[in-house]
């Protein structure tokens, strides 16, 4: 054991971390919530088919995509909704980490991941990072990369400007508000590779789909997305 883990373990007995749905304790180990909220997580199954699903037809015609998909459904104050709140606001970092540790595991389970080059996470305003002291995309990704070896890129494009939460705007006006908001920053970093897009959250795919037209610029780039929650429609 090392010192780390003992000292991980340590603090876990003494200040057990609750389960962020039903609130109960969460033994020693790196799982985010209790194993029977686990089993209750609304999964997409899109895993098995990340071409054409719900979610991946939410690109098609307006970006090249090899193939989409998310983990679970989200839905205003359900379980999915809990988890990626704790997620963004109440300072845990370490929740990201770990779903993104359950996603690679289950979806590398069925091999998304064999052709993917790189994963690249929705940057954040450089305003809205500071506030919040971390991007939780970028540590769902490090989860990601924790499990399947491939590298994370933060350099390959920048985001300019924050344009406000998009939470209340209609899909256009998603659209509209996402225009020139990204630079290509490192086309070096991906040109030539099969870039994986990774996000919390997917509603109408705006930010994403505007993310992957500049990263296109690139040259000779193939795009897939993957998401902690989508957004049934």
């Amino acid at each position: 054991m090392t010192k780390n883990t003992f000292i991980s373990r340590l603090l876990s007995f003494l200040s057990p971390r609750p389960c962020p749905i039903c609130g109960l304790r969460i033994e020693t180990g790196p799982s985010v919530i209790c194993a029977s909220c686990d089993m209750r997580l609304p999964r997409t199954g899109y895993a098995a088919d990340p071409y054409e699903n719900q979610m991946a037809k939410l690109y098609w015609g307006r970006i090249p995509i090899e193939k989409a998909a998310a983990f679970m459904f989200y839905h205003a104050g359900d379980d999915a909704c809990n988890i990626i709140y704790d997620m963004k606001y109440h300072d845990h970092p370490d929740f990201c980490f770990a779903m993104g540790k359950l996603m690679a595991k289950e979806f590398g389970a069925v091999g998304f991941f064999d052709d993917i080059d790189i994963i690249m996470p929705i940057p954040l305003a450089a305003s809205r990072q500071r506030y919040r002291g971390y991007n939780q995309s970028h540590e769902m990704a490090k989860g990601l990369s924790d499990v399947t070896g491939l590298p994370i890129t933060t350099k390959a494009v920048k985001r300019t400007k924050f344009e406000g939460s998009q939470t209340k705007l209609g899909r256009l006006e998603r659209l509209e508000n996402m225009d020139g908001i990204w630079k290509l920053s490192n086309a070096e970093e991906v040109s030539g590779k099969h870039v994986l897009i990774v996000d919390d959250v997917v509603t109408t795919g705006a930010t994403s789909i505007s993310c992957a037209k500049e990263l296109l610029k690139a040259g000779n780039v193939k795009i897939s997305m993957l998401s902690l929650a989508y957004v049934r429609h």
